[in-house]
Formats: structure tokens, sequence, C-alpha cells
């Protein structure tokens, strides 16, 4: 039984992976009195008369909604909200696990962007924070974009953690390989969610104190090629024009291949076998390449190994160097409540790069990142972000 059947035969054993469990069992009569009824309204009250309470009295402070339409479930595309049901579970039980955020899936039967943006508006009060999840560009941008005003957290992972553990992950490499982050060459393959929001963090690079260099260049393709502003059909795709007036500063154009040619890394985010041998052949020396196209990468790492690459990286558990959301989400929502946050900001999104980057002191060919099963890494992860919201947002006489 390969690992794909031994999951269904478990799913099918547990009936899911979610309970609901009772913080205060029911005993007598008193539970009953304190838990519900008459106890439970002068609770109410309290919220009623000073709505900040909810934080102290109800599940708020350490819930997260995984929210998912199913148009963009993994590599399987557009499945709809029941099949998306066992991945938002997963997500869930990932919080529990290593944030201790109780999380609730919530796959919603629309993929029309205005009922979802309502949809979440409504069901906001319960929750903490937001996680978007496996909807498809270019609606998961207005999404997010459109609730960040709701004054709790509005993440939509897919891009954002990707991020996050990329550059991390590309800070790393750049280390162990010896290539300063000024020389180096970005080809991201994948003009969607993920792709984009990798190059939006990347290019931060020599913009803040902590990143006095900025990349060489980025060049970011799509099944068509390279972005480039010189593409006459990006005139339809504006958000992908926004991305290629950003990167391509040389106004490359061609198709992957053409980009790779003189590239220090390579990020994939797009579809199993895009990245051939010959590909990585073409790249500069000690290339760095992080192929995470899932279940099955752009290039299997002992081919790009053989090819010359020198650091490889996939999304999977079963080879080195696991590109894992779960390096970063739950650290980032964990902090992101404890700072009682408004939005994620994009310091905060540094922050986490930084501090998942520097939780390895030194970092190796076959260990850029972490392990995903190291759960401290959520702790160093959550300090940081929160100590990111409080210095933007908090006097220093009242941070805690």
């Amino acid at each position: 039984m390969d690992v794909y059947e031994e999951s269904v035969a478990k799913h099918r054993e547990l009936g899911g992976k979610l309970s609901v469990s009772s913080k205060m069992p029911i005993q007598n009569r008193h539970d009953l009195s304190l838990a519900y009824t008459p106890g439970v309204a002068r609770v109410c009250e309290e919220i009623a008369a000073d709505i900040e309470k909810v934080y102290e009295l109800t599940i708020k402070k350490s819930s997260v909604a995984v929210v998912s339409d199913g148009s963009a479930v993994l590599g399987l595309g557009n499945i709809g909200p029941e099949a998306a049901i066992p991945v938002m579970e997963g997500k869930a039980v990932l919080f529990k696990e290593y944030a201790n955020i109780d999380a609730f899936p919530i796959c919603l039967a629309t993929q029309n962007t205005q009922e979802i943006i309502d949809t979440i508006r409504r069901i906001a009060p319960v929750f903490g924070g937001i996680n978007l999840e496996d909807i498809s560009a270019p609606r998961c941008f207005e999404i997010e974009n459109a609730l960040q005003d709701l004054g709790i957290p509005v993440f939509h992972d897919d891009q954002h953690g990707t991020a996050i553990v990329v550059l991390a992950a590309v800070l790393n490499a750049a280390k162990v390989s010896g290539k300063p982050i000024s020389e180096m060459t970005v080809v991201i393959n994948g003009g969607g969610a993920a792709g984009t929001a990798i190059a939006e963090l990347l290019l931060c690079l020599g913009q803040d104190a902590q990143f006095p260099h900025a990349l060489k260049d980025i060049l970011v393709c799509d099944s068509k090629g390279i972005l480039s502003i010189s593409r006459p059909d990006l005139a339809t795709a504006p958000d992908k024009l926004r991305l290629a007036q950003k990167t391509n500063r040389n106004n490359r154009q061609g198709l992957l291949f053409d980009a790779m040619r003189g590239a220090d890394v390579f990020l994939g985010v797009s579809v199993a076998n895009a990245v051939s041998p010959d590909m990585i052949r073409v790249m500069n020396t000690y290339p760095i390449v992080l192929a995470m196209a899932n279940p099955i990468p752009e290039i299997m790492p002992d081919v790009a190994k053989d090819a010359g690459a020198l650091i490889v990286g996939t999304g999977r558990s079963d080879f080195p160097n696991q590109v894992n959301n779960v390096l970063a989400f739950p650290g980032i929502f964990r902090g992101a409540l404890d700072a009682r946050a408004k939005v994620i900001t994009q310091s905060m999104k540094i922050a986490a790069a930084m501090a998942l980057a520097h939780y390895l002191p030194e970092p190796k060919v076959d260990e850029i990142l972490p392990s995903v099963l190291d759960k401290k890494v959520t702790l160093a992860v959550a300090a940081a972000v929160k100590a990111a919201w409080l210095a933007e947002n908090v006097p220093s006489a009242q941070r805690s």
C-alpha cells in the first residue's frame, strides 16, 4: 500500500482528522450553570459592554478560520469545496499541533469573489484570524486585499507562507554557495499566487536595513514564457503586467529555457517536469534549484544534481531541503494572535523569514531550512512576528 492509499484508509478509519473537544467537562448541575445557562448570560453582558473582552472570554483569541472555495487545491486544480475539506482539515491539524491554535475548515460553495468576501466578513466575529487557502489567482489577490480592513489578520498562505519560506531558503542557500546576493539572478517559474508573492518579497532585498543588497535580477515565467513589458498578452492580465514592470530589468524575452541561461537560482511553483537537465546545465556555476511543484517537482533532485545543481529542494518530505509552509504559517498566526495584530504587515513577513533563516546557524547543502518536524521553529517565528508588530504599532513603554 503506497502513501496515497494509506492516507485514504486512515481518513476512512477516522472519519476525517478533526473533532471538537470541550475545555469544560459537564459532570454536575453547577458545571452546566457555568458553561451555559444561567452563568453564561453574564459573560455575554461583559462582551456587550466591552467588545474587546471577546478576546479574554471566548475562543476568538486563539482561533483561525481556514477558508477555501476549492478552486486551486494542491496540484489538483479546481476540485470543489467538498473535495477540498481533507486539505483544510489537515491545515487545521497543523495549526493545533504546531501553534496550539484552534482552526476550523470552512469550504465555501461559491467561487464568486464578492460572495466569498461577504461570507468571511459575516463569520469574522468568531475568529482571531483568517487563513485563505487554495483559492485561484487572480481572485485570491482581490479577496485578500478587500479584507485588510477586517480588524483581524487575513493571510493567503499559498502566497505569503510560501514566499516567506522561500526567502529564508534563498538566504541560506546563498550563504552555503558563497554567492553574494547582489550577483544572483533568480528565475521564478509560475506567475500565479505563489510566484507573485515570492517575487514581491524578494524585491524587498535591498530596501531594508536587514537586506542591504538587492538581487541582480528576478525573472518570472508563466506557461507562455518570461513576463516582459513587451508581451502583448499581458495587456489583459494586469497582475502579471505589474509584476513584469517590477522585474526583468533588461526586458528579456523568450521561454523558460532562455530565462534559465546564466541564472543562479530556480524557484519552481508550477507543474511537474517543467525543467530539463539541459536547463540546469545552462545556469550559472553552483546553481540553486528549489523545485516545489507537488506531488511531482519540476525536476527530480537526483536529475538536477546530476546536471550540476549544488543545492536542490522540493516541497516533499522524502527529499532533503523540504520547502514547506508549515515552517511559517503556524508561527505567523501565533505571533499575530499574541500581539493582537490587525493585519500581517510586510515587516512581519520579513521578520518571519529572518527568524527562519537564522534558526540554522550553519546551514548546509542538504539543510538550508529547519526540519518541518521541529516544532520549536514555530516559537522562533512567532516571537519575531509579534516583536515586529509591536515595534510598529505599540509604544515601547507598553510592550510586554
